[in-house]
């Protein structure tokens, strides 16, 4: 439970969903973590339970100076910084004939540009702190294939996941980077109504699991790369789908669910 002791991260989009579940197992197996988001009361409120291995910081992630700012802020709270889950992202619903160009531009700043600048900001401060260090880029199981209505969603997963292999050729040997592809989660994003119970996975029941995935299963593969566990990973996409790349049961051929 203590593979992350030497471990400090921050984690962008940490205060809710897949990134407090990632906060919170880090800290859990060690790690020292900044919560980074622009959601500043669930931030907090997540910080205060995490305790003092633990710390908040404001971050719009498409902004270079609030970068700068986190990395002061890390520095002078935790001493280093050896780690960074850019998890930060958001959704936009459209068909490819009716994407509205403003709400595009906002989607890429947040989902492909932040990251490309967390890496320029903090990759220089992971590879002082020495060997060990790892990026993990939160992608989709849509930056491995595409799904109608989800156009610029799409194009901005699986821009961070060629994002990620640029940045591995790059920063190797000194930092690992690698790509998280979550498939369905229950998240505000993923469950934004909130259904429970049967309903939820019903729509999952063409996937090998035929279930929903939780926050915390997404948050285990980021420990696992964050690790030294997984010291000969890097470029890496790591799909924790269900199953779902694999693909979808057809209803009436053998080796189906009932």
């Amino acid at each position: 439970m203590n593979a992350l002791t030497n471990k400090t991260v921050i984690i962008t989009g940490g205060a809710q969903g897949m990134g407090a579940a990632t906060a919170k197992l880090l800290t859990e197996q060690g790690a020292r973590v900044v919560v980074a988001d622009v959601a500043e009361e669930p931030g907090k409120s997540l910080v205060a339970k995490l305790g003092d291995t633990a710390s908040f910081f404001r971050l719009d992630v498409t902004s270079e100076s609030d970068w700068q700012a986190a990395l002061l802020h890390t520095l002078e709270h935790h001493g280093t910084v050896t780690s960074l889950v850019n998890n930060a992202g958001i959704n936009y619903f459209s068909g490819v004939l009716d994407i509205e160009e403003e709400k595009v531009m906002r989607l890429l700043s947040i989902n492909v540009l932040g990251a490309m600048l967390g890496v320029k900001t903090i990759a220089p401060a992971i590879k002082q702190a020495g060997s060990g260090g790892a990026i993990v880029n939160i992608s989709s199981l849509d930056g491995l294939r595409a799904v109608n209505g989800l156009s610029a969603y799409v194009a901005s997963k699986w821009a961070l996941r060629g994002l990620t292999k640029a940045q591995a050729l790059e920063l190797g040997p000194d930092i690992r980077v690698n790509s998280v592809h979550p498939g369905g989660v229950n998240t505000q994003l993923g469950n934004p109504t909130g259904i429970t119970g049967a309903e939820l996975n019903q729509p999952y029941t063409r996937v090998p699991l035929r279930r929903i995935g939780e926050p915390n299963e997404i948050a285990a593969a980021t420990a696992f790369l964050i690790s030294d566990a997984a010291s000969y990973m890097t470029g890496s996409e790591l799909a924790v789908d269900g199953g779902w790349t694999a693909g979808y049961y057809h209803a009436g051929l053998p080796g189906g669910p009932e």
